[in-house]
């Protein structure tokens, strides 16, 4: 940083590219709205720009002082919109998951990679080329370079593999209310 309050702009990009991921993140989670946060995560990158003599080293870090300058402009961003609202309700309602519900989606997530990747090769690739790329059943053939019919049993078989070893371990653990849990996956398209 202190090559920042020099005007040095490699200085400055190695911090851009140090913070700015989750800088966004931050003010993506604070305005709810991709576009603000690009927008506020620019401002506050040009603030730090103007700035940068300003922040002093002893004092606070310097990601403190960036994410301070974020929440003010995200704060400010909010009045005036706020200002502008005749009723001021459309910035009230947070639909941002808690953080348990996040830390549970992460947790669930982790496991489903790690029993997607011990599926065997061929039922692994037809699972992702259908379900995670979405390609059908045909154009995963072709990929795989076999048959419609050996796509669909080797779906058939990775998902009957996942239901194995995904029930347990969900019916070991707590459900939280808002996730309902369905009996199968939804099948590739079928464009024959």
């Amino acid at each position: 940083m202190a090559r920042v309050q020099q005007r040095d702009a490699a200085a400055f990009t190695v911090l851009l590219d140090r913070h700015l991921a989750s800088l966004q993140r931050f003010l993506l989670r604070a305005t709810g709205n991709p576009a603000d946060a690009d927008e506020l995560a620019q401002e506050t990158l040009l603030r730090v720009w103007r700035h940068a003599r300003r922040w002093q080293s002893g004092r606070v870090k310097f990601s403190t002082w960036l994410f301070r300058i974020a929440r003010n402009l995200a704060i400010d961003g909010y009045r005036r919109r706020r200002e502008t609202s005749p009723d001021g309700l459309d910035e009230l309602s947070d639909d941002t998951p808690d953080a348990a519900t996040v830390l549970e989606a992460a947790r669930r997530a982790a496991t489903l990679r790690q029993a997607v990747a011990a599926l065997p090769e061929r039922q692994r690739s037809a699972l992702l080329l259908c379900h995670f790329d979405g390609l059908s059943n045909p154009d995963a053939a072709a990929v795989l370079q076999v048959s419609v019919e050996a796509v669909e049993s080797l779906l058939a078989r990775a998902r009957r593999t996942l239901k194995a070893t995904l029930l347990p371990i969900a019916d070991s653990q707590p459900q939280p209310s808002s996730v309902v849990r369905t009996k199968e996956t939804q099948p590739c398209t079928q464009n024959r």
